[in-house]
């Protein structure tokens, strides 16, 4: 084999592996259900928000977009994506399992993505709440929430503030928890300048900024031989969904959040996914610091994977 097919072959192995770890850990949330094990309580009636076929309407008015794709009686799990996409970046997870009994659910968080972009809301609190009123509203139970950076940290927040009764596990990919800024309590953390950068960058050229943050994103800057225009163009597309405030709001909130309480509520097994090489939430202040935290975690470390791991396909 050629040194470029075992390259190939990594990264190929890298996006298996990953849709593997994820169907295992959402597989013994069905298994709990099948052998009759304990399962949450809660309140069977609809709640009041209103539905259509693909939006949910919040409190606010804001219509929350999410898709729901496999079997309506299959073990369900959650995708809560990254800073400045939306439920597109977990398609290929989301079609993976919904092929193979899963109930899927995407969800486009506020301002992101399909759904409203509000003035105001764009706090982790709200995304938290909004997730809690998909939720909620869907009646999902026994839920094996996955979250990939700021989806992470959603996740984390959605626990912290609603509790552990519909949710049977989590797995928390590349996520920003605990916490992402750099303080004198966290001296592993990235500092406050990076992110005055990252805001600047987004007001005066958005666009480009997304094609350039695409390269450490996906790691093409390390790793030329893996680059793909095809995975350039549609970060730069789904960043591009993302309304201006809603892109600008959010960075405060995945940068500066504290997550500590959050993720020590999360009692439940939670397996914590993190690639070596993730030039963008370093692995050191967040997945390996995020493990020691979760009363119930497991590390799973990917030699030489970027930020980008459930894209890298």
């Amino acid at each position: 084999m050629t040194t470029e097919n075992n390259k190939n072959a990594t990264v190929l192995s890298r996006r298996q592996a990953l849709l593997s770890t994820v169907a295992v850990a959402a597989g013994s949330a069905m298994a709990m259900t099948a052998c009759g094990g304990a399962s949450a309580q809660v309140n069977t009636t609809t709640p009041a928000a209103a539905r259509t076929a693909s939006t949910i309407t919040m409190a606010d008015g804001t219509q929350i977009y999410y898709k729901d794709w496999g079997p309506a009686n299959g073990p369900v799990v959650t995708f809560s994506h990254g800073w400045p996409l939306s439920s597109d970046a977990f398609e290929d997870q989301m079609l993976f399992l919904a092929s193979n009994g899963y109930r899927t659910i995407g969800v486009d968080r506020r301002g992101h993505g399909r759904s409203s972009q509000p003035w105001l809301g764009n706090t982790m609190d709200t995304y938290a709440d909004d997730l809690a009123t998909v939720i909620e509203t869907l009646n999902l139970t026994n839920i094996t929430m996955v979250g990939h950076s700021t989806g992470g940290g959603e996740v984390a927040r959605y626990v912290g503030r609603h509790g552990t009764a519909r949710v049977s596990k989590a797995v928390l990919v590349a996520s920003v928890t605990p916490l992402m800024l750099q303080t004198s309590n966290n001296p592993d953390g990235t500092p406050i300048a990076v992110f005055d950068g990252i805001r600047k960058n987004v007001l005066t050229d958005r666009a480009q900024f997304w094609r350039d943050l695409a390269g450490p994103f996906f790691g093409f800057n390390k790793n030329p031989s893996t680059d793909s225009q095809g995975k350039r163009d549609t970060f730069e597309a789904l960043g591009q969904q993302c309304g201006l405030r809603g892109a600008y709001e959010c960075i405060k909130q995945f940068s500066e959040t504290d997550f500590t309480e959050d993720l020590k509520k999360m009692t439940f097994p939670t397996l914590v996914i993190h690639g070596d090489a993730d030039q963008i939430v370093p692995i050191k202040a967040a997945g390996q610091a995020a493990v020691k935290i979760l009363p119930n975690g497991t590390l799973k470390v990917y030699a030489g994977a970027p930020h980008g791991i459930p894209q890298m396909n």
